[in-house]
């Protein structure tokens, strides 16, 4: 049956194209002009997948993951965006959305966001599943065990039946009815040991034996009047429990779990005594049964790729798997947020307690921190555990480590606002590139010898410009690793200097360098760290021609030593920065330079300087200018 996906736009032609798309895709499309619209769809079909637009009259798309959420948390939420609403889509993977797809969706990006989401439901169905399976072994574990507890309280059930026994005993000619139905042999004997009745099952395994010694059906010394179970009573006044043979109608011999209670007259004397014989192989058998199975249990529960706990109403651990053990510590008895979290009050939205409080399974995602301090991602699953009566007793708690999935997701994101960023960036070069062009054609065209020049400079800087935009692209999406070699410091800086110096006065900024000759000797990638000063220096001289409140601009680059490392620091007179621009300019994607911008620079640049164990800071002022300090050891 094909999966219900709700599509959510205001625009009827974008409804129209996706919905096309996810019905060639195998889905069975529900679609809605509003969130409100969506709203009442949703309440009607609970489909497992909502594709909606962010922006929105009226309830926007993030409004409506809230709802969504609110009515069923397990509904995966896909938001699709539009350039600009980056930030937009990032609070909505906080509120719990699956993903998000920039405009104009395709097809491939398309699938793969519903590839995700439903490889999000099935592994939710799959632990659900998981989860129950073991529940119902523990259920079945339990009862094995009280039929077992049951057997093993033979003796204890004959002590509190002999009352009764003594109360009837005038009446045991008429056989031992009330005993025909246990599985066990039942005889009563009177003071010569006389078997004066028994039921039915022992007269089917030893014969019609009524009037007949008791003690010789028993091998070996019990055998005898003084040594039998019966005899012992009789001669102590104690009831008796003992391991004894005993002979069959066709002369097996078959290992028996003998007890005896004596039978009390009213003047307080032992007139009969109830002997219960228990095939003691049957005994053995489901002792080792029960020891199997909870030898299998045990594995199963150790063994299980989750971490596993159970927990009382008061969130202590009463038992934990081996792989809870190794991640969290052995924390039996401690309270399961402070394995989980370290914290002193439960988790917001605790899944436990809500089981506690409403007897249902519930399912949560948190981030929690093993014993070593690493986050660690989790979808964690609770279920009751009830006793007999139906009480929960404790909840047993199954966490699932999805840390790599996460890690999927948030470089699937990445990719998500690469390809948006990149889409915009790239029109835009290429529709300037056709004007440089058309200013080069026409040159040619009239003979404008200064026209041919001016368009052919733009198409050089823009090729320039292209050429970067890819370079950064190259090494963001792969993995590098540092070729490290011992260099001269001031060899590096002086090629950095001489690189971007050029670019500098040919914009008319000011380029100024102040390099110790004396950096001593650094052990670096050249390459990467090249390329992260130089894109610094870069962004310096943009910043200085953003300005236009100053008459001269210029750019400083500063190399100085210590003793542990070399000092870098890029200082500009430019436009300046706000703090909230600051806080976040070496995160990825982000850029001050809108659509010329891929916000890869800086945030390559900071890996660049991390890679090779050091430091990057930025100070700056909005009309004043911004200054880069990097160091870097040796």
């Amino acid at each position: 049956m094909a999966m219900n996906v709700l599509l959510v736009d205001d625009e009827a032609g974008i409804r129209k194209v996706v919905g096309i798309t996810l019905t060639d895709m195998g889905y069975h499309v529900l679609e809605a002009a509003s969130g409100d619209e969506a709203l009442a769809a949703f309440e009607r079909a609970r489909p497992p997948v909502v594709l909606t637009d962010i922006r929105m009259p009226g309830m926007d798309g993030l409004e409506l993951l809230r709802r969504i959420k609110t009515l069923s948390p397990e509904t995966e939420v896909i938001l699709v965006t539009g350039h600009g609403d980056l930030d937009m889509a990032v609070a909505g993977l906080k509120l719990d959305a699956c993903d998000f797809i920039a405009k104009p969706v395709g097809p491939d990006v398309l699938e793969i966001a519903l590839k995700r989401a439903r490889d999000k439901i099935a592994l939710r169905e799959s632990l659900k599943s998981h989860t129950e399976n073991l529940e119902g072994l523990v259920r079945q574990q339990a009862e094995q065990l009280v039929n077992l507890e049951r057997e093993c309280a033979v003796k204890g059930a004959v002590e509190g039946l002999t009352q009764l026994i003594g109360g009837v005993a005038g009446d045991v000619e008429s056989g031992l009815g009330i005993f025909n139905g246990l599985p066990c042999l039942v005889s009563i004997q009177d003071r010569d040991q006389r078997i004066v009745s028994a039921n039915q099952l022992y007269r089917e395994r030893l014969g019609e034996r009524v009037g007949q010694l008791g003690y010789t059906v028993y091998a070996g010394p019990a055998g005898s009047p003084a040594e039998s179970p019966v005899g012992r009573t009789l001669a102590t006044g104690q009831g008796q429990k003992s391991r004894e043979g005993l002979f069959g109608p066709d002369e097996t011999l078959v290992a028996m779990m003998v007890h005896t209670a004596p039978i009390r007259g009213v003047d307080g004397q032992v007139d009969l005594v109830l002997e219960l014989a228990v095939d003691a192989g049957e005994v053995q058998r489901l002792q080792d049964e029960l020891r199997a199975s909870r030898q299998r249990y045990q594995q199963l529960f150790d063994e299980a790729p989750c971490f596993i706990t159970v927990q009382d109403r008061h969130l202590r651990i009463q038992a934990a798997n081996r792989r809870f053990r190794q991640e969290f510590g052995n924390r039996a008895g401690g309270l399961c947020y402070e394995a989980y979290c370290g914290t002193v009050r439960p988790c917001f939205g605790c899944p436990t307690l809500k089981t506690f409080e409403d007897g249902q399974p519930h399912q949560t995602e948190l981030v929690v921190r093993g014993k070593d301090g690493e986050p660690v991602n989790v979808v964690v699953w609770t279920a009751p555990i009830r006793n007999e009566a139906g009480e929960i007793e404790g909840v047993m708690e199954m966490a699932t480590d999805i840390t790599e999935l996460s890690r999927m997701q948030d470089h699937l994101a990445s990719l998500g606002m690469l390809i948006a960023s990149l889409s915009h960036g790239i029109k835009g070069l290429l529709t300037a590139l056709d004007g440089g062009m058309y200013k080069v054609n026409a040159g040619f065209r009239t003979g404008d010898q200064q026209m041919v020049q001016a368009g052919w400079g733009k198409v050089t800087e823009l090729v320039g410009r292209i050429k970067g935009m890819v370079l950064d692209i190259l090494f963001y999406a792969k993995k590098r690793e540092l070729q490290l070699r011992e260099t001269e410091a001031v060899h590096l800086a002086t090629q950095v200097a001489e690189t971007v110096a050029p670019k500098a006065d040919q914009l008319g900024v000011t380029f100024i360098n102040e390099i110790d000759p004396d950096l001593g000797r650094f052990c670096v990638d050249t390459v990467v760290l090249s390329a992260a000063l130089v894109n610094i220096l870069e962004n310096a001289v943009d910043a200085c021609l953003e300005d236009h409140s100053k008459p001269t601009h210029e750019v400083v680059f500063r190399a100085r030593p210590d003793a542990s490392g070399v000092f870098f620091e890029i200082q500009d007179n430019g436009i300046g920065m706000q703090q909230d621009t600051l806080a976040r300019l070496f995160s990825v994607f982000f850029s001050t330079k809108g659509s010329r911008g891929t916000g890869l620079g800086l945030f390559i640049a900071k890996k660049a300087v991390d890679q090779h164990g050091g430091r990057i800071g930025a100070v700056s002022e909005p009309g004043l200018g911004s200054s880069f300090r990097i160091w870097i050891p040796r």
